[in-house]
């Protein structure tokens, strides 16, 4: 891809670290493939990947039983698909261990993966389809019709991909089924890959060398608005991440994370997949999130730590409240705290957190939140509330500050905060600007983006598009917090307000469940405050009683005008409030002035 001489140089400058250029490794390995081989060879008896299916079926697979599947896998793809070096593999697929070994697969052979969000659209992923370039869709059997649709659709309704050469189907059974699928498809070849497939060779010879330089993932912005962008990830920004994340948590070989966020977003792979391999930990794979098995699993599979988004968290209080109702126990029938001794903390991040949440969650069931934060951008997270906190210390950054804390920068990289009109100007603490980064976990670039790329690079650091602040501790740590999307903040008349900070009133109130602020079009202020409210169960709440609530402990600008009661919440699938989304339901206020 063509990116001219200044934007390569900022992007360059936005790959050090602590004056450490990106081609000065922090990894003592040559590539993915050499991480895998190693703790097969070495401790292949250990447990790598356990895997719940959907109807709680589970399978448990060693480092040497991945390891020989990974290459098995690796062989049908470069010798019956043709995959090389370079090219992009697409999936349409789900949780499932399948889907762990064809990414890693894709690794060994210096292929990249890009994984479609099946909560998409059709045409939202046909776009990225296209622009991926994939040559091969791999697509879980339950999906074949809709992949149809979406890689052999009418390009003037938005679909097709006509760059994809083969499709392959992974699970279900090798039927006739899958030969009409064929006919369907214009002829193209389908292949099955299932339990009954033929197993290839668990060596793999290749003609060229991979290197921690070669592309591994290529995962799409979950912007609400505009084309999504493709993010380029290397398999040293993967392995980089990984190791920091396995040092700011504590993560050693022996221990076990359990994935209940879905693998095709970094999170689950980078913080689930990828750093209990690079540390030879093991993990379990959970088709989804469910409150009603999260605690029997933690307890069984002895599982020491969870990466979660907070609305996972407000789903495992209602849960507890539920069981509580029924005269359980927190965790439920027949689970106590003894069963969970081997539990230490949660790791939190992907959306807002609000301290009410927060507070709620940690006094209700007593484990420690880490908060943390990251971007697809810079491979996964970027910080992390530190390990080594006394439990009052921890409460005191989590709680005083207005905002939980998301912690201090882990090695693999630095922030900072810049003036938020891109002059490249950097703020000192408590001063509210854009939060911005810059290491070895930064992303390659945006793919096929040029504009995206020197805009977000600008000024030699990656623009992260929130705005936050920071504070130091009494050693010198700079904290860090975020206050919102900068595009998400409320312009009224010049005045800019967080929703997050209105947002934490909102939780305040009884009988609210969740509380968004959203900025609506507004004749006599440009944008006026509207807040959208999901009550809980039996709640009894008005408008009003919302709104006289607010004015009470904000200023008449700065609180809510509207309120909109409402079930649905907009998020992305790793958690994230959609605010944009609930826009169009205060169109009807636009032309009204609202006075004190």
């Amino acid at each position: 891809m063509m990116i001219d001489e200044k934007t390569q140089e900022n992007l360059y400058q936005a790959h050090i670290v602590g004056g450490i250029p990106p081609e000065h490794r922090l990894v003592p390995y040559r590539n993915i493939r050499h991480v895998l081989s190693l703790h097969a060879q070495t401790g292949g008896e250990r447990t790598y990947l356990i895997h719940y299916d959907a109807e709680g079926q589970r399978e448990e697979l060693t480092y040497a039983e991945f390891n020989a599947r990974v290459h098995q896998t690796a062989n049908f793809l470069y010798d019956d698909l043709g995959v090389r070096r370079g090219d992009r593999v697409a999936t349409i697929a789900y949780n499932h261990s399948d889907t762990v070994i064809v990414y890693f697969a894709c690794w060994l052979i210096g292929a990249a993966v890009a994984p479609q969000n099946v909560a998409e659209d059709d045409r939202r992923i046909a776009f990225i389809l296209r622009n991926s370039e994939a040559v091969v869709c791999l697509v879980r059997s339950e999906y074949l019709q809709r992949a149809e649709n979406i890689i052999y659709g009418d390009e003037a309704d938005g679909l097709g991909a006509p760059n994809i050469r083969e499709v392959v189907t992974m699970g279900g059974q090798a039927t006739s089924k899958y030969k009409h699928f064929n006919t369907l498809v214009k002829n193209l070849p389908t292949t099955f890959l299932g339990g009954t497939a033929e197993a290839k060779q668990d060596d793999l010879n290749l003609d060229q060398t991979v290197t921690l330089d070669d592309e591994a993932l290529l995962v799409y912005t979950s912007g609400t608005t505009g084309a999504p962008k493709g993010v380029v990830l290397t398999q040293y920004n993967l392995l980089v991440d990984a190791q920091a994340i396995s040092q700011a948590q504590a993560i050693t070989g022996g221990q076990r994370t359990m994935c209940v966020l879905p693998i095709h977003h970094v999170n689950g792979i980078v913080v689930t997949l990828v750093t209990p391999l690079l540390v030879s930990a093991s993990t379990v794979l959970n088709r989804a999130f469910s409150a009603s098995t999260f605690w029997e699993r933690v307890a069984k599979e002895r599982v020491n730590i969870v990466s979660v988004v907070p609305t996972l968290l407000q789903f495992l209080l209602e849960h507890a409240a539920e069981q509580q109702k029924q005269g359980h126990g927190l965790f439920g029938e027949g689970i106590t705290r003894r069963d969970l001794v081997h539990f230490r903390h949660f790791i939190c991040g992907a959306g807002t957190l609000a301290v009410a949440l927060a507070r709620e969650f940690e006094d209700q069931f007593g484990f420690t939140i880490l908060h943390g934060y990251g971007l697809s951008e810079t491979t996964c997270y970027s910080c992390f509330l530190p390990i080594d906190l006394d439990w009052e210390t921890h409460q005191t950054w989590m709680q005083a500050h207005g905002y939980p804390s998301i912690g201090v920068p882990i090695h693999t990289n630095e922030m900072a905060i810049f003036s938020a009109d891109g002059s490249g100007k950097q703020l000192d603490a408590g001063e509210r600007g854009e939060i911005c980064i810059r290491g070895h976990n930064v992303m390659k670039y945006y793919f096929k983006r040029p504009d995206a790329n020197a805009e977000t690079f600008k000024f030699g650091w990656f623009r992260s598009g929130d705005e936050g602040f920071y504070l130091q501790d009494e050693r010198g740590r700079k904290f860090f917090f975020i206050t919102g999307r900068i595009k998400e903040l409320i312009n009224r008349g010049g005045v800019k307000f967080s929703p997050f900070d209105i947002e934490e009133v909102l939780l305040e109130i009884p009988g609210v469940k969740v509380g968004l602020v959203i900025a609506f079009k507004n004749d006599y202020y440009g944008e006026e405050v509207g807040a959208y409210i999901v009550p809980e169960a039996d709640a009894t709440l008005d408008a009003d009683t919302i709104l006289a609530y607010c004015r009470e402990r904000m200023t008449f600008e700065k609180s809510p005008k509207v309120v909109v009661f409402g079930t649905d919440i907009p998020v992305t699938t790793t958690g994230k409030y959609q605010r944009l989304k609930l826009q169009h339901l205060f169109a009807e206020w636009e032309h009204t002035q609202f006075r004190k």
